[in-house]
């Protein structure tokens, strides 16, 4: 379990969302950390807190987005 205060140094980040992401919700929001860390939240929930992750981690979950990896399939 997380502990709330680990989660302060989150709040007062630069967050910002993709070009192509239309008007205030729907959207994946991202703000790089002072550490190397990459932080994203779903603005559609800012009750929930923010996930942040390596900067390796980002990197391979945005090779894997831009290789067509994580394409919605239907069924």
């Amino acid at each position: 379990m997380t502990n709330h205060a680990e989660l302060d140094y989150l709040k007062n980040l630069d967050w910002f969302k993709a070009e192509a992401s239309p008007g205030s919700s729907g959207c994946l929001e991202v703000a790089f950390t002072s550490d190397g860390r990459v932080a994203h939240r779903d603005n559609e929930d800012l009750s929930s807190p923010p996930f942040d992750v390596s900067e390796h981690v980002w990197t391979c979950i945005v090779n894997g987005a831009a290789s067509g990896e994580f394409d919605i399939r239907t069924r």
